[in-house]
């Protein structure tokens, strides 16, 4: 009997999620009674507003369960249009909007329909852990352009410019940032801009956390800044996170008209579209009432504010304010090569991060996976209660290594 066709080696060079798996983790644990303390998950642990869901439930009973076109049903892309235009000052037709399972399904599909075998995409550091991956599984090579603190975690236009090649096709630019919740402010978007509209380069702007701000933080989309930015601006959004939809999976991408055509070519081959319930449910989310956000976004203020202060009375700690999203990503970098109770050592970001899982039961994510080593990420969307016990298990998980 002839041996099996071996399997594709397409993938030998994209790495897991990071965050999926320590989250598969924690629910393994719990389902074997160990009481976990869950800090890696990226979603709001508020239900989705009734409004919305009864939108949906609505849908099934009318049977609104049929296929869709490709892109979205038109009530759909012109109540997109018409929250661009509201929200951010931007002026779309129905033709260039696209809408995806998610917002993750909207930024490959933009970088497949973008690059080509051999193109650069320029990435900043520290990243969402899917955007390099998802450069790769589209045929491009990643640039990763590092940040730091001292910046606030926000790549420059200089380093931009610098980083630019005749093989870079796009800028991948996320604000409010996931990990670190840094929000670029309009006078560093209109540099950026700048340094855009001169190289001819692609812009992804990810802003599926622009309703969730502290602060005074004001959300700029970089694509309103300049009508020739508009051209070369590639908006992604959807509805996980203001709308407490993770699950509904409904994201969406605008942008030129000639690459959202090569969009709905692309998905119609692929995925097709969103669930048609979904969808319906998504025009309710994008043209009802949002008096469900000042609260939660209150919730997540007070969250942020103790979390914050609890990591930084901790020895060695140091933690960068962020000023949207639900996450921090403290330095934890004095810890590294110091000593676990049994004398080996911690090796990095993900070493402390298995440490406190095993021996604390905190999930975190390992800042090696966002591009920025010493780093860990933990996300707030969970209880005060949560947030202080977790805490406390931290400090103790810290204090217990050695050297």
């Amino acid at each position: 009997m002839p041996a099996i066709r071996p399997l594709s080696r397409k993938l030998d060079r994209i790495a897991p999620s990071a965050t999926t798996v320590l989250n598969e983790r924690a629910i393994a644990m719990k389902r074997n009674g160990v009481d976990v303390f869950n800090f890696a998950v990226g979603e709001p642990d508020f239900p989705t507003p009734e409004h919305i869901k009864e939108a949906g439930m609505e849908a099934i009973r009318e049977n609104i369960t049929r296929y869709t076109p490709a892109t979205g049903i038109l009530d759909l892309k012109e109540a997109i249009c018409h929250k661009l235009a509201r929200d951010n000052g931007l002026e779309y037709a129905p033709n260039q909007i696209a809408t995806t399972s998610g917002g993750k399904h909207a930024l490959y599909n933009l970088l497949y329909v973008i690059c080509d075998e051999g193109d650069e995409v320029l990435v900043p550091a520290p990243y969402w852990v899917s955007y390099p991956e998802m450069v790769k599984l589209a045929g491009a090579e990643p640039v990763v352009l590092n940040t730091d603190s001292s910046a606030s975690f926000k790549v420059t236009a200089g380093q931009v410019r610098s980083a630019i090649t005749p093989k870079t096709k796009a800028l991948m630019l996320n604000t409010p940032s996931n990990p670190t919740g840094m929000v670029y402010t309009r006078e560093e978007l209109e540099a950026i801009a700048e340094v855009v509209m001169e190289s001819g380069i692609y812009v992804i702007t990810d802003e599926l956390y622009e309703k969730i701000l502290y602060d005074g933080h004001r959300h700029e989309s970089i694509a309103a800044l300049h009508p020739r930015m508009k051209e070369q601006a590639l908006v992604v959004n959807g509805l996980s996170k203001a709308y407490a939809m993770t699950g509904w999976r409904l994201g969406y991408a605008a942008g030129p008209a000639e690459v959202m055509d090569l969009v709905v070519k692309f998905q119609g081959q692929t995925v097709m579209h969103p669930s048609a319930i979904t969808q319906h449910a998504a025009i309710t989310a994008l043209t009802g009432p949002e008096d469900f956000l000042p609260p939660m976004i209150r919730a997540f203020d007070q969250r942020r504010n103790y979390i914050i202060e609890r990591l930084e009375d901790m020895e060695g700690v140091t933690c960068a304010r962020p000023g949207g999203a639900f996450y921090v990503f403290p330095d934890m970098s004095a810890y590294s090569g110091r000593s676990r109770p049994d004398g080996s050592p911690i090796g990095g970001s993900p070493d402390l991060a298995m440490y406190l899982l095993e021996a604390y039961q905190v999930v975190s994510a390992p800042g090696a996976a966002f591009g920025t080593e010493g780093c860990l990420r933990f996300s707030y969307a969970t209880t005060l209660d949560v947030i202080e016990q977790g805490m406390d298990r931290v400090e103790k998980g810290l204090s217990s290594l050695t050297g």
